[in-house]
């Protein structure tokens, strides 16, 4: 990686990379061993994400991390002493990925707890080392969670298996995870890198507009009846059919070789 984006001021415990040949930013959490997420970081967090969605030479956000553990949750006495001000932006923060415009994937390793599995679960796509371990931990401390995570889960996976992580703390293995649809894919520890570079080639390759359209329709549609889901999704057809984006598509699709999409 090459470029770091400059801050206003240093990050708090992750640095931000970018990439212009892989067309990709990475925020990488940086404070090992366990990357514990502080109240600050989470405001910083979402600048970060804010800062490469706008970022023309960027089409893919990944989150990942330095060491064993993706993260192991936030720093517990950071909740105590934070204002009710900055307590009431924690979910809004978290939520970042799924706000930005861009595709972001999570690369998971070791213990994914608290407020990393929430960052984690908003992100679109989600890619587990098999060392992965995914749980919401809160009710150890008499608390739940705050960030997004509880909805997040049940959204994915239902009520009866978010009750049985979020009520009993329980931590669930990567293989249960993916069995459960909380991740996209599942790889051996040593591949999780080069996975992750994979699926960046892959979807950098996509029209960079019709993948900002499948998104927003998509997040838009979660709660939506099938049939206003159905009516939205031929809006955005139709839109996407006068780009040059499409012309550019169907153009290659004909003559047999790569398309060359610019995002208009």
């Amino acid at each position: 990686m090459s470029d770091a984006l400059a801050p206003d001021q240093p990050y708090d415990g992750f640095r931000v990379e970018t990439d212009a040949v892989q067309a990709r930013g990475d925020i990488v959490l940086d404070r090992p061993p366990y990357n514990v997420i502080t109240m600050p970081q989470r405001d910083q967090l979402r600048r970060a994400f804010e800062a490469l969605d706008q970022d023309p030479r960027v089409r893919v956000i990944v989150v990942r991390s330095i060491g064993q553990h993706f993260s192991s949750g936030g720093y517990i006495k950071g909740f105590m002493e934070a204002s009710p001000e900055e307590v009431s932006k924690l979910a809004w923060n978290i939520a970042a990925p799924a706000r930005a415009a861009k595709p972001v994937i999570a690369a998971n390793r070791g213990y994914c707890f608290g407020v990393g599995f929430e960052l984690s679960l908003a992100c679109d796509f989600r890619l587990a080392s098999e060392t992965c371990e995914y749980a919401l931990p809160e009710q150890k401390l008499g608390q739940i969670p705050g960030s997004g995570g509880s909805a997040r889960l049940q959204k994915i996976i239902g009520i009866t298996r978010t009750k049985d992580i979020v009520m009993r703390s329980r931590r669930i293995s990567a293989r249960q995870a993916h069995d459960w649809g909380i991740t996209t894919d599942i790889v051996p520890d040593d591949d999780l890198e080069r996975a992750t570079d994979r699926l960046v080639a892959e979807l950098a390759a996509f029209s960079p507009l019709a993948q900002r359209t499948a998104k927003k329709l998509l997040n838009d549609t979660e709660d939506a009846s099938l049939a206003t889901a159905i009516e939205l999704e031929g809006h955005c057809y139709s839109r996407l059919r006068s780009s040059e984006d499409f012309r550019e598509g169907v153009a290659a699709f004909h003559e047999k070789r790569e398309p060359r999409f610019r995002g208009v």
